[in-house]
């Protein structure tokens, strides 16, 4: 009874401290009027300022009329009414009300603008570049944004043409009210040209200032661009070893022009251990961890050690990874892994290496070619004649890769708009007890379509094809074949759970996949959100796309937001269930399922 008496009373104080907040509820300080174009209105209002109080006095009312028919005028001119009237009043009524009725007049519009130079002019190049970027059209709304947009362009222009130094001096902008008209004339002090130097590394860490004048996309005595500048920055922030990396070109001391480019980089901390944990009813608890070091070379590479430990999956990989290897944007990946896999369909237990080039094509849009090869031992079920028996071979494997992926969403780990697609092609030979050679590929795409500005509901949905040419069923090694089922693929279904299977219920796989999802979710709270999906997949057992008999799982969910992605938890039940099948699958992970 006593926690009731404190739920009603802590309600009726809420209340009362609502009540309170709207009746505090900011007001602009003075009513405008005269006006109907809202975008102007909005930006008087936003210069004339809010006020949580009403005037106490008309003397009050009148004082604070005044000073906002002061900035009214101010954003007037701005937007080119040069004849404005403005009237700061009171409103009649008992309780006293600060106005400004504003006459507008007509609006100033763009005469022709100018350039000139403080000075020596800079060389013809950079002078027609300068005056050309201008970008006033005459006769257009004479508003003071653009006049100082106008002369930042000029000065980029001029800048980007080796004059490193060029400022804007005092410009003259002359309002002819009897042509009613803006023109504004730009003076701009070029100064001298520069020429670009080698590279100063200022750093307390390993990198090694070699590398670094390798990264510099310039030869010495080229003439200066602020983006050759600019891409050196980016070059070295994309390595990810470092926390703050800081170009500049350094101040003007040779009088040859030549002035070298300043590169301050802080190291983050040379190691990072993560730990990660998942669980579902399909593939029971899962736990990994890595161990990364970074720049142990002095060229921005990065070592890690990765472990995985689960029912079904156990590995052991090392990898090497050298960012801007032999050419800028390029990356070569070298790594060794141990592994076991313990699945229903198959179980491996081998060795491999690999090495890859991943070549960056623009910010997130990447191209990988490599090679792994490997020596294995699987076991997996085979049927012959009828009959069903376990097989058991050793191959050895030489696997090729091309892929290529674009993303154009807005996070890696919690999408919410955009679209991601990625394709690969992985020619396998394998030697020993078989002898065969074949080509897997796969495509896959997602589309992510926020419904409001602050993405509080989201709909996603992803499509994942895949064939395996030359091979067939069973030469095709278990491990390399399509399965469907599980946290990331048909929820709903235990992993490998979904497409053909043999005579004691064991996964067969296939040589063809098709897998789609859909999903909504609905943000509830700040940091929870609801969702809903719907999953389906189907296997077929030639290279052919085969549509029929797809299984389809639904179910929901709720994500509870960490900040740099969710904790995931699925609850799904497939529709149309087979023999062994369970009646739901439950997922616990991080980060979306698509």
């Amino acid at each position: 009874m006593r926690a009731f008496r404190y739920g009603v009373a802590a309600s009726a104080l809420a209340c009362v401290c609502l009540s309170a907040q709207i009746a505090r509820a900011d007001e602009p300080k003075a009513v405008v009027q005269g006006v109907t174009d809202l975008r102007l209105r909005s930006a008087i209002v936003a210069a004339i300022g809010l006020t949580d109080h009403a005037p106490g006095s008309r003397f009050e009312a009148r004082r604070r009329a005044r000073a906002a028919a002061e900035q009214a005028i101010l954003v007037l001119r701005s937007e080119g009414y040069y004849q404005n009237e403005v009237e700061a009043d009171v409103g009649e009524g008992d309780t006293p009300q600060a106005v400004v009725r504003v006459t507008l007049g007509p609006r100033f519009v763009f005469a022709e603008p100018a350039v000139t130079w403080a000075g020596e002019p800079p060389v013809a190049a950079a002078r027609i570049a300068g005056e050309s970027s201008v970008g006033l059209t005459i006769g257009a709304p004479g508003r003071a944004a653009d006049v100082l947009a106008a002369e930042g362009r000029v000065l980029a222009a001029v800048q980007k043409r080796g004059y490193a130094d060029a400022a804007p001096e005092p410009r003259e902008v002359i309002v002819d009210h009897a042509a009613l008209n803006v023109s504004p004339s730009f003076r701009i002090d070029a100064r001298a040209r520069v020429l670009m130097d080698g590279v100063d590394l200022r750093t307390d860490g390993r990198t090694q200032p070699g590398w670094v004048r390798y990264l510099a996309p310039w030869r010495e005595g080229s003439i200066y661009d602020p983006e050759r500048v600019g891409e050196l920055e980016r070059r070295l922030l994309d390595t990810g070893v470092y926390d703050s990396v800081t170009v500049s070109l350094a101040p003007a001391s040779n009088p040859q022009g030549l002035r070298p480019v300043l590169v301050s980089l802080a190291d983050r901390p040379k190691a990072t251990i993560e730990l990660g944990a998942s669980y579902s009813t399909a593939e029971g608890p899962g736990l990994d961890g890595r161990y990364t070091r970074y720049n142990r070379l002095g060229r921005a590479d990065t070592w890690r050690v990765q472990g995985q430990y689960a029912l079904i999956q156990k590995r052991l990989e090392a990898e090497l990874s050298l960012p801007h290897w032999r050419r800028p944007a390029q990356t070569l990946r070298l790594g060794a892994s141990i592994y076991q896999d313990d699945t229903d369909a198959y179980e491996e237990t081998g060795a491999l290496v690999r090495a890859d080039l991943v070549r960056r094509l623009r910010r997130v849009d990447y191209q990988t070619i490599g090679l792994t090869l490997g020596i294995s031992r699987d076991e997996e079920r085979i049927e012959t004649g009828g009959v069903l028996r376990t097989r058991q071979r050793r191959l050895f494997t030489a696997a090729g890769l091309a892929a290529f992926s674009v993303d154009r969403s807005n996070d890696p780990l919690n999408p919410e708009r955009g679209w991601r697609f990625e394709a690969r092609a992985e020619p396998i030979a394998h030697a020993g007890d078989t002898g065969l050679v074949y080509l897997r590929a796969m495509a896959q795409g997602s589309v992510y379509l926020s419904f409001d500005q602050d993405s509080n509901t989201v709909a996603a949905a992803q499509l994942k094809v895949g064939a395996i040419a030359g091979g067939r069923i069973p030469d095709v090694p278990g491990s390399r074949r399509y399965y469907a089922g599980g946290g990331g693929s048909v929820r709903g279904f235990s992993y490998q759970g979904v497409g053909p299977r043999f005579a004691d219920n064991t996964p067969q796989g296939g040589l063809s996949l098709i897998e789609g999802s859909l999903e909504g979710r609905q943000k509830v709270f700040d940091k929870w959100t609801a969702v809903a999906f719907i999953d389906a997949g189907v296997l077929g057992e030639r290279a052919a796309l085969d549509f029929t008999d797809p299984a389809v799982g639904v179910g929901v969910g709720v994500r509870y937001d960490l900040g740099f992605a969710p904790i995931r938890a699925d609850i799904a039940v497939p529709v149309n269930k087979r023999t062994g099948d369970a009646a739901f699958q439950v997922y616990l992970s991080i980060g979306q399922s698509f």
